[in-house]
């Protein structure tokens, strides 16, 4: 089991977000979800610019296994999206919770950000799947 960073908030479908305290976040997939998906060889990623919904899919992430969607965990704008994942989407793998970022958003309501899981309670759900693959 890896070390679950306790600065960022989680959403069931494995996404992290980090609160940048300017009303922006930062979005990423967890280590658990890249571990699950294998070695990334491709991630898809939207324009800045675009307005999500919290749920919306807003990209795919493919690796040697599987081809995943991605869902946005909160409502916003696309402010920035990782470039450098095109030529090197196994960052995602290598440094999940620093370089391996998705996408910057401009969140639509900061409160919004209470809808999420806390660490503790994201360790929780990890360890109850992985329970349940055993």
């Amino acid at each position: 089991m890896s070390d679950i960073p306790n600065n960022l908030l989680y959403t069931d479908s494995h996404e992290w977000v980090l609160d940048n305290g300017d009303g922006t976040v930062t979005v990423g997939i967890t280590d658990h979800a890249q571990e699950a998906l294998g070695d990334v060889v491709f991630v898809e990623l939207p324009e800045a610019g675009r307005e999500l919904d919290a749920g919306d899919e807003f990209g795919v992430i493919e690796s040697v296994k599987a081809a995943s969607d991605l869902y946005s965990p909160l409502a916003g704008e696309i402010v920035e999206v990782n470039e450098a994942l095109e030529d090197s989407p196994e960052t995602v793998n290598d440094s999940p919770y620093s370089d391996g970022w998705l996408l910057k958003l401009q969140l639509a309501d900061q409160a919004d950000l209470e809808s999420l899981m806390s660490a503790e309670a994201y360790n929780e759900l990890v360890a109850a799947e992985e329970d349940q693959n055993d």
